[in-house]
């Protein structure tokens, strides 16, 4: 069992980049006691802002299904300032297919039954077309493909709408390696053949979770480029779920994007650990490969996981080995809640970076990946 298969069981800087902090700023309505700058507001709303590892609810109860969102979980949708939830689940075991398809069909019946606000994606378009009418899009994604029983299995669940497979979770399967797996043997012949079936039909790769010699090949492999669509830079902290500096650089030079976390873990191993923490992942990234690389999957809804309901937030923390090393807190402070997105602009714009390049990291860069894929 895993986090979200609980759910199914039950710096190019510009000239004019010059800070604003506290000049400008004011609150907003939707997020009591918290105030940013004009500019943070500005950048936002002018951007595609796309979280590459953004599931809708942290919330495994099956009863979530059987109503849509209330006022105060709208409220925080409308106040975020992000278009686009790659929303993605671990599946795995011998019931693979069976938890794929009972995500798929669970979660766009419940996107479709509230269409005035959610939008399913099939293509970049339907982002940019999401933006202009304020809608959220959402991006069916898997963590694992263990759903993939044969190559031809990829069309069918493109068809059905999955957009971006994980090619491992955090252990090993018939494709590859996990993070967490003792021996990392890489991408078996098998996996290659998957690989192949989803660039033929314009799935992404995502290798986020997958272990060091298997997410390499994965990206030699691929003849488009592949994405790490939420993980952190391993030299900054060495945890198995995070990636070397090998890794980002291979996955630079075919085009690919690292979507950086918010998970406490990941992001560093002793506290406090900030969002400021957070963006030395994406100054590393930036100043290793360049900011056209670099992009946000924060790992968790609009409220964290600190917010989950505590007997699901306990079960979630026991079904992950101990190499993960959870803390007391999952979240980062300053990036836990449902505005969290203009903290990290504030951050960067603290730091010196052109309107921009913030405006790539929150989501222009995913776009053109994404663009490139699934075209």
């Amino acid at each position: 069992m895993n986090r979200r298969g609980v759910l199914l069981g039950g710096l190019a800087v510009g000239a004019a980049a010059f800070p604003m902090i506290n000049r400008g700023s004011f609150a907003f309505a939707a997020a009591p006691g918290r105030a940013y700058s004009a500019r943070a507001v500005k950048v936002v709303r002018e951007s595609l802002v796309i979280d590459m590892l953004a599931p809708l609810k942290l919330d495994f109860d099956p009863k979530f299904f059987d109503q849509g969102f209330g006022a105060k979980d709208l409220a925080d949708y409308k106040a975020s300032g992000i278009t686009g939830f790659h929303h993605s689940v671990g599946i795995g075991g011998p019931d693979a297919k069976e938890q794929a398809l009972q995500f798929l069909a669970s979660y766009q019946g419940w996107v479709g039954r509230q269409a005035d606000l959610f939008t399913l994606v099939g293509t970049v378009g339907d982002l940019d077309h999401a933006k202009a009418e304020g809608k959220y899009a959402v991006i069916m994604g898997l963590q694992n493909a263990e759903m993939f029983q044969k190559a031809e299995d990829v069309q069918d669940f493109y068809r059905l709408g999955l957009r971006c497979a994980q090619l491992t979770y955090n252990s090993q399967n018939l494709i590859g390696s996990g993070s967490t797996d003792r021996i990392d043997g890489g991408v078996s012949d098998f996996g290659e053949a998957i690989i192949k079936a989803m660039n033929k039909v314009g799935m992404l790769v995502d290798t986020s979770h997958c272990g060091e010699r298997t997410t390499l090949d994965a990206i030699e492999l691929s003849p488009k480029a592949i994405a790490v669509t939420h993980s952190n830079c391993k030299a900054l902290n060495p945890h198995p779920r995070n990636k070397s500096d090998e890794v980002i650089k291979k996955l630079a030079a075919k085009g690919g994007v690292m979507g950086i976390t918010g998970v406490r873990m990941f992001v560093k191993d002793k506290d406090p650990t900030t969002v400021s923490d957070m963006a030395d992942h994406v100054e590393h990234v930036t100043k290793l490969v360049g900011v056209e690389y670099v992009g946000i999957g924060s790992d968790a809804d609009l409220n964290g996981y600190d917010d989950m309901a505590p007997d699901q937030y306990k079960a979630l923390k026991a079904s992950y080995k101990s190499s993960y090393a959870f803390r007391d807190k999952i979240d980062i402070d300053g990036f836990d809640h449902p505005t969290k997105v203009f903290d990290l602009t504030e951050e960067l714009i603290r730091r010196g970076y052109s309107d921009a390049n913030i405006k790539l990291v929150l989501g222009g860069n995913f776009r053109r990946l994404l663009g490139a894929t699934w075209a």
